[in-house]
């Protein structure tokens, strides 16, 4: 079992409490505005989401837009949420089979998927995601629509797009005639002003809605835009291989309250 790390501390320990702030992150005037049903005869069209991973009361609204769509268009048989390494721990680009465990409950890892994901440079590595949160943020809404989902979790430290367009090949391969959709973890600039932050993400976004991931890393390094999951991103064009993406918002910690320097967040779905 991978047990949560930042649960009481990004989004609420309790399972009570976690409900209920889901619940306002959809109602929240940043977010959709309403709590979605689950349509269990969705199209299935969504290949891909781009979701941040800030505290709740900061990223949720915007996180919930995605999962909002998600719900509408109905779940996919499993899921791949591929998130950056924040803690500098472990393999570079790391698989594990451990179940997540939220307050929500348990999430089991779809094994025989992690299982075709064990190549290239891609390893089995819990101690890459035993304290890491851009992961395990996700969880929680996924968990809300469905106690019986199954994902599997891919940390990235290297984040470069040779290393992305690799772990997007061997994705492209594994979910093949299977129902899948990649959420690819991200916040976009951080500590910035409102006016820079909304101007660098913008020209990221961009290459978001383009599907182009060398562009994207492109656009970040010679901005110099301190986005902390373009390679995640990137990963998730390569691998899902759609044919148009939309972005479904985009906020900062600015607009949750008033603040000098903000964090950018951005909900966008690939299709």
């Amino acid at each position: 079992m991978r047990y949560p790390a930042v649960a009481g501390q990004f989004y609420a320990g309790t399972e009570s409490a976690l409900r209920n702030q889901i619940e306002e992150c959809f109602v929240n005037s940043l977010g959709p505005g309403h709590v979605p049903e689950l349509n269990t005869a969705g199209e299935r069209t969504i290949k891909g989401l781009v979701s941040p991973h800030a505290g709740y009361m900061f990223s949720g609204p915007v996180a919930a837009h995605g999962f909002a769509a998600l719900a509408q268009d109905g779940l996919p048989e499993t899921f791949i949420v591929i998130g950056p390494n924040h803690q500098g721990m472990g393999s570079g680009v790391a698989v594990t089979t451990h179940d997540f465990e939220t307050p929500l409950g348990v999430i089991g890892t779809d094994k025989e998927l992690a299982k075709a994901l064990l190549k290239d440079l891609i390893d089995d590595d819990l101690t890459a995601h035993k304290f890491e949160h851009s992961i395990e943020v996700q969880v929680p809404f996924i968990q809300y629509f469905s106690k019986s989902a199954k994902f599997v979790p891919i940390c990235m430290l290297m984040q470069d797009h040779a290393t992305a367009a690799k772990v997007g090949k061997v994705v492209a391969e594994a979910i093949e005639g299977r129902d899948v959709v990649v959420i690819a973890s991200t916040d976009f600039s951080h500590y910035v002003s409102p006016e820079k932050a909304e101007h660098d993400d913008m020209l990221a976004i961009d290459q978001i809605l383009k599907l182009n991931a060398k562009g994207l890393e492109d656009t970040v390094r010679t901005n110099r835009i301190s986005m902390c999951g373009f390679g995640p991103v990137m990963a998730m064009i390569e691998g899902v291989q759609g044919s148009k993406a939309e972005l479904l918002k985009y906020a900062t910690s600015g607009d949750v309250r008033p603040m000098a320097e903000v964090v950018g967040y951005g909900s966008a779905l690939v299709k």
